[in-house]
C-alpha cells in the first residue's frame, strides 16, 4: 500500500483535467469498479457514470456487480444502503464525506426512539404502529424498523409499503418525509384530519393522547430542502402562460404542490411519462434542477418542451458536493491501491437494517 493521495492536490485541478485523469483511473481499474451516479448529481460527475438511477436502483445494480469497488456518486445514506446490500468483499465508496441529506438529518435515532417511548404512554406501539422510513434516511433508522417490525419504502413502492404495513397494525409511524406520507396515504383514501404530524421538538410530539389514538399515519416533521422551494402559484403562473401544458411533480413536494399537479410520481416515473410523451407537449417539472434540466436538453430535439417549476435555482446542496475533483481523487487512490472514505455500516446495525430492506424487496 502507499499512502493516499491528498484531496488537497486535486482542489485547484479545472474540471477538464479532472476529467482526463477519471478516464484515465476508469480504464486502469476495468472492471475492478462501478461508478454509481444518482440523477441529481452534476453533469461533470454523472456523466462518468456506469449505472445512473435512484438510491434503491443503484443500490441494486451495486449488489448485482462483481466489482471490488463501488463508487457511489450519491449522499451517505445511498451508500450505506449500498453496503448493507453488497457482498462483504466489496468496498462502497463515498467520494465527498460531507454528502449527506438535510432531509435524512431530519429524523436521527435518538429523537425517533423517544418518540416511541413516548407513544408507549398513550398505546402499545409494537402492537399498534408499524414503523416506516423512507430510504432518505440512515441506516440506524432502517435497523430501528427491522427490530420493531417496520419496513423502509421509496417514493416509487410507498403505497404498496403502507398497504402491507396496515395489514400489520392499524397505524403508521411514517419518517423522515412528512410530504411523502401524506400525498401517498391521502391516494390512499385517507383524511388528512387521520394524519397528524410528530414534532420532535415537543414533547410527546405536539400532540394529545386523542389526536394520536385517532391517527392512521403519524407523520415525522421532516422535508427536502429541494422539494419545499415549489409553491401552487409557481403551477397557476405556468398554466396561465401555457393553458395546455402538463405539470409533473416529485412526491416529496407538498400537498398543496401535489393536488394542483397532473402527474405525482418518483424519480424514475418522470423520466419515464416525460420520455413517452408527444411532440408540442409542454411540462412543468417539481423536482432537483440537475435532472430537469437534462431532461430538457434531451427532450428538446423531440419537440418536447421541459421547464423547471422554481423561478428560483434550487439544486441539492449536498449533492452538489460531489465534484470532479474528489471523484479523480478516489479514482486514482484506488489506482495506486488505497481505498479512501470506505462506507462500513456495523454488523449490529447492518442486519436490522438488511431485515427492513428485504422486507420491502419482498413486499414489492
Amino acid at each position: 500500500m502507499t499512502a493516499s493521495l491528498a484531496i488537497q492536490d486535486f482542489d485547484a485541478l479545472d474540471d477538464a483535467s479532472c476529467e482526463g485523469r477519471i478516464v484515465a483511473a476508469k480504464a486502469a481499474l476495468g472492471e475492478r469498479l462501478a461508478i454509481l451516479g444518482h440523477h441529481y448529481q452534476r453533469d461533470e460527475v454523472f456523466k462518468h457514470a456506469d449505472y445512473s438511477g435512484d438510491s434503491l436502483k443503484l443500490s441494486r445494480e451495486a449488489a448485482e456487480s462483481d466489482a471490488d469497488f463501488i463508487v457511489f456518486c450519491g449522499v451517505h445514506f445511498m451508500a450505506e444502503v449500498a453496503d448493507i446490500l453488497t457482498r462483504p468483499e466489496q468496498s462502497v465508496i463515498l467520494p465527498d464525506m460531507a454528502a449527506g441529506c438535510s432531509m435524512a438529518d431530519m429524523a436521527n435515532l435518538a429523537n425517533v426512539e423517544r418518540a416511541w417511548r413516548e407513544l408507549s404512554e398513550v398505546l402499545d406501539p409494537d402492537e399498534t404502529v408499524t414503523p416506516v422510513t423512507y430510504i432518505n434516511s440512515a441506516a440506524d433508522l432502517k435497523s430501528f424498523c427491522g427490530r420493531h417490525g417496520g419496513v423502509v419504502c421509496t417514493s416509487t413502492n410507498a403505497r404498496g409499503i403502507l398497504e402491507w404495513a396496515f395489514n400489520q397494525r392499524e397505524k403508521v409511524l411514517f419518517f423522515p418525509d412528512q410530504h411523502l406520507g401524506r400525498n401517498t396515504g391521502y391516494g390512499m383514501g385517507i383524511p388528512l384530519e387521520q394524519m397528524v404530524v410528530w414534532d420532535f421538538d415537543k414533547p410527546q410530539g405536539g400532540l394529545t393522547a386523542e389526536q394520536i389514538k385517532a391517527a392512521k399515519i403519524i407523520l415525522w416533521k421532516g422535508f427536502c430542502s429541494v422539494h419545499q422551494m415549489f409553491k401552487p402559484e409557481h403551477i397557476d403562473r405556468f398554466r396561465e402562460r401555457e393553458p395546455n401544458g402538463k405539470v409533473i411533480s416529485h412526491p416529496e413536494n407538498s400537498f398543496e404542490v401535489c393536488q394542483k399537479s397532473d402527474v405525482v410520481g418518483s424519480t424514475e416515473a418522470i423520466l419515464k411519462t416525460v420520455r413517452a410523451s408527444e411532440p408540442g407537449t409542454t411540462w412543468l417539472v417539481g423536482t432537483e434542477l440537475n435532472l430537469v434540466n437534462r431532461l430538457h436538453h434531451e427532450m428538446k430535439p423531440k419537440g418536447v418542451n421541459v421547464q423547471f417549476m422554481s423561478p428560483v435555482v434550487c439544486m441539492c446542496s449536498t449533492m452538489f458536493r460531489t465534484d470532479p475533483q474528489h471523484l479523480a481523487w478516489t479514482l486514482e487512490n484506488l489506482v495506486a491501491g488505497e481505498v479512501v472514505n470506505q462506507i462500513r455500516v456495523p454488523a449490529e446495525v447492518a442486519e436490522p437494517a438488511r431485515l427492513a430492506l428485504e422486507r420491502m424487496l419482498q413486499i414489492t
